[in-house]
C-alpha cells in the first residue's frame, strides 16, 4: 500500500487506504462471512483497484548516454533517469523534460567542462560543431529543478560522447563547478532511501556531504556502498563500466569508502 497507493510526506492517505480495506472486510462479515480474512498483495489490488504509483526499479542501462540520478521531492526522494542522444547538427544543446533554470545551467556547465577537457577524454577537437545533443529527463509532466543534478548530467553527456556505458548498479547526486569540483547537496537521506527502494546498492555522493550519511537509518546504511567523490575524475573512475576512458591514465577499480 505504501509503495503503490500512497505518495505523501505524512500518513493520512495511508490511513485512508487501510480504512478502505477494513470497510471491505466489515462488509463481508455483515454479509455473513465467518472465515478469517488475511489481506495479501492480491487482495489489496482487488479492494483498492489498479496501482496508482509505480516504484521504478533501476533500469538496465544497455546503451551509452543513460544515467540514474537521485532527486529530492516534497514527498521524499526519488530516482531520476537522465538520457542523452546525439545527431548531426550545428552544436546545439537541447534540454527537455520540464527542467528548471538551475538544471539547465548545470547541463551547460557540464558540456563546457567536457569541451574544455576534450583531449583528456579522447574526444576530437571541435567535436560538437557537427552535432546536436539532446538531453531529456523522462516524466515530462513533472517540473524538475535544483542544484544536485550536475554530476548526473555530466556523466550522461560524457557517456554519450565517449560511447561508454555507465554502470547500471549505481546512482549519483552532486553539483559541479567549471573547475571540475563536486559541491555538496542536500536531501541525502531521502535520496539514498529512494535508491535503496529502487534496488540500487551503490551510490556516488559528494565528499562534503559525507557528514549527512549518519542520518540514514542503520539498516539501510549497511546495505548501501557509498562512493565519495571530490572532482570529476573521481566520478569518471567509478561510474563507467570500462577501466579506461580518459587520457590521464588507467581508471582504477572502484574503491568503496563508507
Amino acid at each position: 500500500m505504501i509503495n503503490s497507493y500512497t505518495r505523501e510526506a505524512g500518513v493520512r492517505n495511508l490511513e485512508r487506504q487501510i480504512a478502505t480495506i477494513i470497510r471491505s472486510v466489515a462488509k463481508d462479515v455483515a454479509s455473513g462471512k465467518k472465515e478469517a480474512t488475511t489481506i495479501d498483495e492480491k487482495q489489496v489490488t482487488q479492494i483498492l483497484g489498479p496501482i496508482k504509483f509505480y516504484s521504478e526499479v533501476a533500469e538496465r542501462i544497455d546503451e551509452p548516454g543513460i544515467v540514474t540520478g537521485l532527486a529530492w521531492t516534497p514527498m521524499g526522494g526519488d530516482i531520476l533517469f537522465i538520457e542523452a542522444s546525439k545527431m548531426p547538427g550545428k552544436g546545439n544543446l537541447i534540454l527537455t523534460g520540464q527542467l528548471g533554470d538551475v538544471m539547465k545551467e548545470s547541463a551547460k556547465a557540464a558540456m563546457s567542462y567536457i569541451r574544455a577537457h576534450g583531449k583528456n577524454f579522447k574526444l576530437d577537437e571541435n567535436f560538437q560543431e557537427k552535432l546536436d545533443i539532446h538531453v531529456h529527463v523522462p516524466a515530462g509532466a513533472i517540473p524538475k529543478d535544483g542544484p544536485s543534478a550536475g554530476v548526473t548530467l555530466f556523466t550522461a553527456l560524457l557517456s554519450l560522447l565517449t560511447e561508454q556505458k555507465v554502470r547500471n548498479d549505481i546512482a549519483m547526486t552532486g553539483e559541479i563547478t567549471m573547475r571540475g569540483k563536486i559541491l555538496p547537496v542536500g536531501g541525502i537521506k531521502e535520496k539514498v532511501l529512494a535508491a535503496h527502494r529502487a534496488g540500487i546498492r551503490t551510490v556516488i555522493l559528494p565528499e562534503k556531504s559525507k557528514s549527512e550519511v549518519h542520518e540514514i537509518p542503520e539498516t539501510v546504511r549497511k546495505e548501501i556502498k557509498f562512493i565519495y567523490v571530490k572532482n570529476m575524475d573521481d566520478v569518471v573512475n567509478h561510474a563507467f563500466k570500462k577501466k579506461k576512458i580518459s587520457g590521464k591514465g588507467d581508471v582504477v577499480s572502484p574503491e568503496i569508502r563508507a
